[in-house]
């Protein structure tokens, strides 16, 4: 344990977290998400776990990892087949995560779920969550800490 730091980040998760540059995208997945087979294609080359649910694991990145400001896509949500449009309540809770975070609304955008597969293949690495509810995937692409910043 370490003061400061959420107990849900582990070594793993810490050292990869760390070692992400400005723009590398984070994928946090469900329990259903190809996790294992995504995460050998990324440049980590390895799977990440955090067996809590996606909100938790999703607050507790935050609160170390900035999300990039020069872009529209750095938070992202795989939509679900068929309803685009529809946001489960695993998707609302991570969003409430989010905008905590920034301290502003943040929202996502949505993006196709064979998009979001071939956005995660060729992201610096994946965590998979303890989510079992549907859709609890989310895409997060990394900012820049100022030089002012504690």
């Amino acid at each position: 344990m370490l003061k400061g730091i959420n107990p849900l980040l582990n070594a793993d998760v810490l050292q990869a977290l760390r070692a992400m540059g400005h723009g590398d995208d984070l994928i946090i997945a469900d329990t259903n998400f190809p996790a294992d087979s995504v995460a050998r294609l990324t440049v980590l080359g390895r799977l990440l776990r955090i067996d809590a649910p996606a909100a938790d694991v999703v607050k507790a990145v935050l609160s170390l990892y900035p999300l990039d400001t020069f872009v529209d896509d750095a938070a992202a949500r795989m939509e679900i087949v068929g309803k685009p449009d529809e946001i489960p309540a695993v998707q609302q809770e991570v969003q409430s995560e989010i905008d905590a975070a920034e301290g502003k609304a943040w929202p996502m955008i949505s993006v196709e779920r064979y998009a979001f597969y071939e956005r995660a293949k060729k992201a610096y690495c994946v965590i998979q969550t303890g989510e079992r509810r549907f859709y609890g995937c989310f895409a997060f692409r990394k900012g820049v800490v100022p030089p002012d910043a504690e």
